[in-house]
């Protein structure tokens, strides 16, 4: 659940042990595509955080002013990914765009009486003369079916780690072998696979990450582009940014290790040529910053 500004600020400080997380530029190139969100953005709404200082994917509720003066909440990924970013600059706000597209008004329908060919004295409406319209509507009317939640998940709090019976083998060798370094590193808690979150993931509420490390609440994932190239981008880079919220919300942190040339999904993801030493130790130092060295160095092996 994206969090106030003010909030992930000062988590942010205590993870990094810094007093300025992200310096002024950090992020500059990456908002330099989106003019309209510069100009919606003011610092003096978000606790004097200016906006190259904040991850386009963190999820975080910042506060935007469009130039008609609507003011609105949205997270970065809700605004980058407003539809129409080129074609009009009222897709930007919400305000604007509900005036810029009025919904259409529904036309007036006159109630009558169906004659006797029907059944006598049942009302009909003039426009959908027959049966078949009326059961039409009566369809769209009818409620969706409730979302099938899976029942093999334990009941354990959420935010806890376990071994679940749904989670998919690994996909790759180099998970394995990820695996095998990181525990080899780390005297941490291994054959766990699995975390309970508050809300449903496709039919499940739980989430299957490639790594857990229990102690520290953190999942480690390994991206690639797949042998054809599409794994892990378009829609399949949406599902990655649902599941990092769902751990996020059950208190956990994500670290992507980010292959292929892919994109940073989240401000603590690794973008690598490959799985190595040198791999494993930026991904520890890494670790040193998200829970402190004083935690992460005690159970180095």
């Amino acid at each position: 659940m994206a969090e106030r500004v003010e909030l992930w600020w000062a988590r942010r400080q205590f993870s990094k042990g810094a007093e300025v997380p992200y310096p002024v530029g950090t992020y500059r190139e990456a908002w330099a595509a989106f003019p309209a969100l510069i100009r919606q953005y003011h610092p003096e709404l978000n606790a004097g955080i200016v906006l190259s200082q904040i991850p386009p994917a963190a999820d975080v509720l910042l506060l935007w002013q469009c130039e008609a003066g609507h003011a609105f909440a949205a997270t970065p990924d809700e605004q980058r990914h407003r539809p129409g970013r080129e074609r009009r600059r009222s897709a930007w706000c919400p305000e604007c765009t509900r005036g810029a597209r009025p919904a259409p008004a529904l036309p007036m329908r006159e109630t009558v009486t169906v004659p006797s060919s029907g059944l006598p004295g049942v009302a009909g409406v003039r426009g959908a003369p027959d049966a078949t319209a009326q059961r039409a509507v009566l369809r769209a009317r009818k409620p969706k079916p409730p979302q099938r939640i899976c029942p093999k998940t334990p009941a354990v709090p959420v935010g806890a780690a376990f071994s679940s019976e749904c989670a998919p083998r690994p996909a790759s060798a180099i998970e394995g072998q990820m695996r095998a370094d990181l525990f080899g590193a780390l005297a941490l808690t291994p054959g766990l696979n699995a975390v309970r979150v508050a809300r449903p993931f496709f039919d499940h509420v739980e989430v299957w990450p490639d790594i857990v490390l229990t102690e520290l609440r953190v999942a480690i994932e390994y991206d690639s582009t797949g042998r054809h190239g599409l794994e892990h981008v378009g829609r399949r880079a949406d599902a990655d940014r649902r599941k990092d919220r769902a751990l996020r919300a059950a208190k956990w942190e994500v670290v992507r290790i980010r292959t292929g040339k892919l994109d940073l999904l989240g401000p603590h993801d690794l973008q690598v040529s490959s799985w190595n030493r040198v791999t494993l130790t930026r991904l520890i130092d890494t670790l040193r910053g998200i829970r402190g060295p004083l935690l992460v160095d005690a159970y180095l092996a």
